[in-house]
């Protein structure tokens, strides 16, 4: 069956640096576009950012544009989200998930359960 599971997550100062990894396995993952989104406290599903299945196409929320890169791995079948410049308004539970298609699909079958980042001086 299909398993998204992210790792990375913790605590950073304001400015600081933290890598997210999603684990894929039950699926074709370099068929599949990825994506990352997040959830702060008392507030919806915000999507971040997201990859084509081939990495040739990335795209992001303007919060996070020029402080967050995306990556992935096809031969590891892994998803990386790069955070820098990290800011308190970044705190939110983070969750990787698989698009339906290629492309810059706007729908996603699966979630992973996410990893807390938590952005405090």
């Amino acid at each position: 069956q299909v398993q998204l599971v992210e790792s990375g997550g913790g605590l950073a100062q304001p400015g600081g640096s933290l890598r997210l990894s999603c684990a894929a396995s039950g699926f074709t993952f370099s068929s599949y576009t990825m994506s990352w989104a997040r959830q702060a406290p008392g507030k919806g599903l915000e999507w971040v950012s997201g990859i084509d299945s081939d990495g040739s196409d990335t795209y992001y929320a303007d919060s996070v544009k020029g402080r967050f890169t995306i990556s992935r791995d096809n031969a590891k079948n892994t998803l990386y989200l790069q955070m820098n410049s990290l800011k308190p308004e970044d705190t939110a539970l983070y969750r990787c998930a698989k698009g339906l298609g290629k492309g810059r699909v706007k729908e996603y079958d699966y979630w992973g359960q996410g990893t807390q980042v938590t952005v405090s001086s």
